[in-house]
């Protein structure tokens, strides 16, 4: 299926909403971003947050890093009602007063409800060094 450079945008925008959401240092505003169904495996944690409260809990505790999100390289696809943007990105982050740079992949898939679009799985995970 054929996406539209409007459509392409749209999938894009939501990364930058997620990303500012982050900004905020507000973890209820990053989960209300997640559809009640959500599953989230992330970056700096073994659990998989699969309820809107361990997702919650899981941006408490990243937020303190205030992260920033780039991304680097994506591929982004659509399907009635689905959508998906996989690739890699990089978080500048504050650990100890310094900053640092992390470099992952990711796979956001998002799906189109009453509500909007909500993210329903996101995958991140940190690059290898090799």
């Amino acid at each position: 299926m054929q996406i539209t450079e409007d459509q392409r945008q749209e999938i894009a925008s939501l990364f930058d909403q997620w990303n500012a959401a982050l900004k905020t240092c507000d973890a209820k505003q990053v989960a209300a971003l997640y559809a009640q169904d959500a599953m989230l495996l992330p970056t700096i944690s073994k659990e998989v947050r699969q309820t809107p409260g361990a997702i919650q809990d899981y941006f408490e505790h990243f937020l303190q890093l205030k992260p920033r999100g780039t991304i680097l390289q994506q591929k982004i696809r659509r399907f009635d009602g689905v959508a998906t943007n996989s690739g890699i990105y990089k978080f500048t982050i504050t650990q100890d007063g310094e900053e640092r740079v992390v470099m992952a992949r990711f796979t956001f898939v998002y799906r189109l409800d009453k509500e909007g679009w909500k993210i329903i799985d996101h995958h991140s995970s940190m690059l290898p060094d090799v």
